[in-house]
């Protein structure tokens, strides 16, 4: 078993965070000096994949735009003799070999996992939600994928939630083993369940590596939470699935407070030490 491929959906509306998102994609959002997705596609490339697909809808064409190679910028900050700026924008078209499929209807996220059967093939690979941001010392997907190819199946991230938050996620069942060190066996996957009847706070955060056999199990997966196609549905299905605990810092960019969390989060460790002192100094007179 050997992942070399990403997929990263990217369609969702972002209705959360109207009306900023009504012409700009969610995925697009900024944290410090970046758009979201960016954080999303450089930790793939960090865990060893250069061959990505994003999974697009209408309106999305910035990301395009953001990944592509912008000649008339490139020459002006040439000219200027910002280099060091011009680095930063050439190193983006660098990072990886990235194709696009477009999503012709929104019909949740299994639907939208379905577009890259063609691309994926009879491979594993792996899945990075485009609005997740996860920060850890080991990229999060190089783990999954190191257990991935280990046990051969396919792995998830999870993370313990608040309880009361256990009903905007998929849940795992583990039963009674030990989520504390490396992976373990998943039982099963509620999507959505209300906090009394869920079987734990272990939620799927966003970051997955899944064989091929999902795209036959999404084809027969009927439509389940809020009339959409939903993956953790077609996961139940697969005849193993293994889980891997969340211990770095994730950020749900589709939410506005998640969203401040990370710019202010990141900020205080950014390497830059004027971003630093500026956001200190702000916490500080708001602290008094």
């Amino acid at each position: 078993m050997d992942v070399t491929k990403a997929v990263i959906p990217a369609a969702g509306f972002g209705t959360r965070f109207l009306p900023v998102t009504k012409a700009q994609p969610k995925e697009m959002m900024p944290v410090l000096d970046k758009p979201t997705i960016q954080y999303v596609v450089e930790e793939a490339v960090e865990s060893g994949i250069d061959d990505i697909l994003i999974i697009t809808g209408r309106g999305k064409q910035a990301i395009e735009r953001h990944f592509d190679k912008s000649y008339e910028l490139e020459e002006e900050l040439e000219a200027d003799g910002k280099l060091d700026r011009l680095d930063r924008v050439q190193e983006i078209a660098d990072l990886a070999d990235i194709h696009y499929v477009r999503q012709k209807e929104r019909d949740g996220l299994g639907d939208a996992v379905s577009y890259a059967r063609k691309h994926v093939g009879d491979e594993p690979f792996a899945l990075l939600l485009g609005d997740t941001i996860i920060e850890n010392d080991t990229p999060c997907t190089e783990t999954l994928i190191e257990e991935a190819e280990a046990y051969e199946t396919s792995v998830l991230s999870l993370e313990r939630v608040p309880w009361q938050q256990v009903p905007s996620y998929g849940v795992a069942d583990t039963g009674n083993v030990d989520s504390t060190a490396g992976s373990f066996p998943v039982n099963d996957f509620v999507e959505k369940p209300p906090q009394e009847e869920a079987p734990s706070n272990l939620a799927i955060t966003g970051r997955y590596v899944l064989t091929s056999e999902i795209f036959e199990l999404l084809e027969s997966t009927e439509k389940g939470v809020g009339g959409e196609l939903q993956l953790t549905d077609a996961i139940r299905k697969l005849d193993a699935v293994r889980g891997v605990e969340l211990h770095g810092d994730r950020y749900d960019i589709g939410n506005i407070p998640s969203w401040l969390e990370a710019n202010i989060e990141m900020a205080l460790y950014h390497d830059d030490g004027e971003i630093n002192a500026a956001v200190e100094a702000l916490l500080a007179e708001q602290s008094r």
